[in-house]
């Protein structure tokens, strides 16, 4: 059995067609959670989505298939969400103190001075990966902002923080 079509040329169909999916992905939802509440406490935030970002829809194209990705989204978030929570709490049951004691390897506090010796194993960087360091964590811009000073696409200021952050890392720890 095929499913009709859905796509929307314009916001009145497409919250026409949102509110058509409605038993769909309620249906979805609750075979990913197992709980009637969850599943539609899941639609709602689909909806809430799907009506936030209802600019990024391309009109014409398939309606379901989008907001049901909206939809696994939200499991998604919310499977990893609760996941962080239930590690939280594992660790804060066995060590009250646990979250008042800042971890070993933490992100350093952005407001704190950059000691000398820090400052000296920034320094050795590549310049690439230490340009980019400094425009992202010291001088808090964001990653767009520092592709577009640094004239770099954004996933290469990404990747360039990420491999700059461990080879800093890297260095300290030695």
């Amino acid at each position: 059995m095929s499913r009709p079509a859905f796509a929307a040329h314009d916001l009145p169909s497409l919250r026409a067609g949102l509110v058509a999916l409605v038993p769909e992905l309620r249906g979805r939802a609750l075979r990913f959670t197992a709980n009637p509440a969850l599943a539609d406490d899941m639609v709602q935030d689909t909806m809430e989505r799907a009506l936030r970002f209802a600019g990024q829809y391309e009109p014409g194209t398939n309606l379901r298939a989008w907001v049901f990705q909206i939809l696994f989204s939200v499991f998604v978030t919310r499977y990893r969400r609760q996941r962080r929570e239930r590690n939280a709490l594992r660790v804060l049951s066995t060590d009250p103190c646990a979250w008042t004691i800042p971890p070993a390897n933490g992100v350093p506090d952005r407001e704190a001075p950059l000691t000398l010796s820090t400052k000296k194993e920034l320094d050795a960087l590549p310049d690439g990966f230490r340009s980019v360091i400094v425009l992202v964590d010291l001088e808090d811009r964001s990653y767009r902002e520092a592709a577009v000073e640094l004239g770099l696409p954004l996933g290469t200021v990404m990747s360039r923080l990420h491999r700059g952050r461990k080879l800093l890392a890297a260095q300290l720890a030695a």
